[in-house]
């Protein structure tokens, strides 16, 4: 369970492309819809297991430094991160308690990174490739750098191995491949769209009850 959970939170931390231009491009926002599939390399954790608990499908919202990603599993319900707090939170099916992560907490290391251009096409565009090799696993993002987002307005979020990725390429990824352990999960956007998205979207509901998170 604390393998699965893991790979949860580090799968909906999403980024890409860094802007060339001397005008920085405005950051994306609108809504990008994942389809997700899961490899095993342990017999304990089936595929359609997998599947079922983590959710085939996930969209993502972001405006700004905040994002939310609401999933399709039986075992997390949404993740929201809200910039002002810096903080991380999970509302899990099971539980009435939403918990939550420090994003400035950081426990993993940059081992290796490589950028290859023109690597795969995803909705029609072009996508470069990035891999990082962490002490925890391996990240690939695909990405166009048409879905910019602002790394500066994540200086904070360190969390997951978040900030290192998305100081290095600013977008939302169009596909990214998640490696952790014995899970593999491998997201690919199916619809990206551009629209303007209330503020109030991104705030926990009225009378939520919160508490840190145990992973």
């Amino acid at each position: 369970m604390i393998v699965t959970l893991k790979l949860f939170i580090l799968s909906l931390f999403l980024v890409a492309n860094v802007s060339r231009a001397q005008t920085p491009a405005p950051s994306f926002e609108g809504e990008v819809v994942y389809a997700n599939t899961y490899k095993s390399k342990n017999p304990k954790l089936k595929e359609k297991e997998l599947a079922s608990m983590m959710g085939t499908v996930h969209n993502y919202f972001v405006k700004g430094a905040d994002y939310k990603t609401i999933t399709n599993g039986i075992f997390a319900q949404w993740q929201l991160y809200v910039s002002k707090e810096n903080r991380i939170y999970n509302k899990m099916i099971s539980s009435d308690t939403v918990f939550y992560n420090n994003a400035a907490e950081h426990d993993d290391q940059v081992l290796d990174s490589k950028i290859t251009k023109n690597a795969t096409t995803v909705l029609g565009y072009a996508c470069d490739e990035l891999i990082l090799t962490f002490r925890s696993g391996v990240h690939k993002y695909y990405y166009n750098a048409k879905f910019h987002l602002d790394a500066k307005l994540f200086v904070n979020h360190q969390y997951g191995n978040f900030y290192n990725y998305v100081s290095r390429i600013n977008a939302v990824p169009l596909k990214m491949i998640v490696e952790d352990g014995d899970v593999t999960m491998e997201s690919v956007a199916t619809k990206i769209e551009a629209k303007k998205l209330p503020a109030n979207f991104f705030s926990l509901p009225a009378n939520t009850k919160t508490a840190p998170s145990l992973y």
